[in-house]
């Protein structure tokens, strides 16, 4: 969230200072869920894939003819000179290109990236004639073919974990017909290793791998909606687990008596009290779930948006419905992470999981929504939205009379912006040239945007400035706002934490990557730090920044990106920009800690940070 002085809601008054100044893939072969570090194990980051970019000759690959690596014109390589071109010949052809790689042991983390570019003569926007197949081992990652043809490179991203100790061959097999050439051009492999040895089980997050399903309709204004959700899930931890909790965040928007959100006729297990606020529900299973065992939960669930340009609220015609929906709480080594609701920040912490979400709306309402979304004709004067998101830490929609318009990023990221009455089309048009501009910077720092379409919401009425969701933002017409909210795409969506906890880990890094993606240096911005007291620090929980909530942007967002800068200038540009590339794609759908990413940071540079991680109060 990027914040903005607030304006008084049902008359509560929170306020907050202005600002400082100011990664892909297709679905991974293995989403096992992250885990906290081990205290003891030690694992050596490494890269595996030798002369990934092509730059050293054709040594150690192996290609099916001479021409497949290679500098010659007609092509471009992504970096450096040489790339390798399979087919693109127009006539009956296969190129293969192979290499033998040792993953391994020790590590929690493995990744495989390239970036690929495909360009065709095929014209037809339905049938796949030339394919390009990514394989590891026997298993096959991906299949590429003429319908994914772009202007550029975009980089895909492998979670290749489950292969660790062994020696595979990374394989890339191109098939061309008869007729009308499809290159498809390699560039830049690497298979990345990083994160410590598994910590025992006890410590693991769960549950693990949840898919939520969904159908809801909604009243005729789109302010109400009432159906049913399930959620399916895995205990990945050694220890039984004998009960669940869902989160009802939004239930802080209203009281305990008139909750916004409301679960009833639980299968699956019996609903306990609500707690924390009414913001937690405790569901005891129906048995205890042993380690790899899964099981389904489900209930009826009731939304009621209250009135207000909230992150969840309406606004006149125009309903804004973020953290609605019950998600399942995170069990660790610390035990149930059952934290408050903060207006301030965020506490929304949760493991990325599926989401399919069906909408049943009146046709006048037009339904942005996480995720990729389809819709289809339903009863009279209605239409039913079906979004489907993958991976991704929450569900957010909206439903209202929005104007909406579209376009395609230079790498091939679809953008809607959707705007309330009163956005004048010069302000939605700009918003979305940025959208595209910020989509594509984020990607070619830290990976390769993975969620397919991106929405953004804009209504200056916002008192919270901006807000993100995965795939899903709501903003005000502002350049800035939405190009932070677009990098929470990656520290907080695609790079998850502990918001409630660790809100630095997001706020800092994605004030950080707006910097850069507008040029800022951050030179100098250390020198303006004036700490408030001794106990303040950029790692500060919100519990902290809710009691100091007129520090909060000031040290978290300024102090927090000033000290990324100049980790920057101790490590040099082109490490750091190395480190944040790597750190992401090691905790792509993961959860990273202040711990991961100080011992990533050491990593990469042969300096002390000791005395850096003191001066800048980064603890943990």
């Amino acid at each position: 969230m990027r914040p903005t002085p607030r304006k008084a809601i049902a008359a509560r008054v929170l306020a907050v200072a202005a600002l400082a100044a100011a990664f892909l893939p297709s679905t991974p072969v293995a989403a096992a869920p992250h885990t906290a570090p081990a205290a003891a194990a030690a694992c050596t980051p490494a890269q595996v894939v030798a002369n990934g970019g092509f730059e050293s000759g054709t040594s150690p690959w192996t290609q099916s003819s001479s021409s497949v690596i290679t500098s010659r014109s007609g092509q471009t390589a992504h970096g450096g000179g040489s790339f390798a071109w399979l087919d693109g010949t127009g006539g009956t052809r296969t190129d293969t290109l192979s290499q033998s790689v040792t993953i391994p042991a020790g590590c929690s983390s493995a990744s495989l990236t390239f970036w690929l570019h495909i360009d065709t003569a095929e014209t037809t926007s339905s049938t796949a004639y030339d394919k390009l197949t990514a394989k590891i081992g026997s298993t096959t990652l991906a299949t590429y073919s003429n319908l994914n043809k772009a202007s550029g490179y975009a980089q895909k991203s492998f979670d290749v974990s489950a292969f660790a100790g062994q020696t595979v061959t990374v394989a890339f097999t191109g098939t061309e017909d008869s007729s009308l050439q499809t290159s498809f051009v390699l560039d830049d492999i690497a298979l990345n290793t990083s994160g410590d040895t598994a910590p025992p089980a006890d410590g693991t997050r769960t549950p693990a791998a949840p898919a939520y399903t969904v159908s809801l309709s909604s009243n005729t204004a789109g302010t109400v909606w009432t159906g049913h959700e399930s959620a399916t899930f895995t205990n990945a931890s050694a220890t039984a687990l004998g009960e669940v909790y869902l989160r009802l965040w939004d239930n802080y928007h209203g009281t305990c008596s008139a909750p916004p959100i409301t679960v009833s006729n639980v299968t699956g297990g019996t609903a306990g009290a609500l707690s924390v606020a009414c913001t937690a529900l405790k569901i005891t299973l129906a048995s205890p779930l042993a380690q790899g065992q899964s099981t389904t939960i489900g209930f009826d669930l009731g939304i009621t948006v209250p009135s207000g340009a909230d992150r969840f609220g309406y606004d006149g015609a125009f309903s804004f419905i973020g953290n609605a929906l019950p998600v399942l709480a995170v069990k660790d080594a610390a035990g149930w992470h059952l934290d408050p609701y903060t207006n301030n920040g965020e506490s929304f912490y949760s493991l990325a999981a599926d989401f399919k979400v069906t909408l049943d709306h009146p046709t006048s309402l037009l339904v942005p929504a996480t995720g990729t979304s389809v819709d289809t004709p339903g009863s009279s004067g209605r239409t039913v939205t079906t979004a489907t998101a993958s991976k991704v830490r929450d569900f957010a929609w909206a439903a209202g009379p929005f104007s909406k318009i579209s376009g395609t990023s230079p790498a091939g990221t679809t953008v809607n912006v959707y705007s309330v009455s009163g956005i004048s089309s010069a302000n939605a048009q700009s918003m979305l040239t940025t959208a595209k501009s910020a989509v594509d910077a984020h990607a070619a720092r830290f990976g390769a945007y993975p969620y397919g379409e991106l929405d953004a919401v804009i209504d200056n009425n916002f008192w919270f400035g901006g807000m993100e969701y995965p795939g899903f933002v709501l903003d005000l017409v502002s350049t800035t706002a939405l190009t932070h909210e677009i990098a929470h795409q990656w520290f907080y969506g695609i790079v998850g934490d502990d918001e409630y906890n660790n809100p630095w880990l997001d706020e800092s890094f994605t004030d950080y990557a707006t910097d850069l993606a507008q040029n800022k240096t951050g030179a100098n911005c250390w020198n303006s730090v004036s700490w408030a007291s001794s106990a303040e620090k950029i790692t500060n929980s919100m519990a902290y920044w809710d009691a100091h909530s007129s520090r909060y942007s000031t040290v978290v967002y300024g102090y927090g990106k000033c000290a990324l800068h100049d980790l920057r200038r101790v490590l040099g540009d082109t490490a750091m920009a190395k480190l944040l590339k790597d750190y992401a794609t090691s905790h792509w759908y993961g959860v990273s800690t202040t711990a991961e990413f100080k011992a990533a940071a050491q990593a990469a540079t042969t300096t002390d940070l000791t005395s850096f991680w003191t001066t800048h109060r980064i603890e943990g």
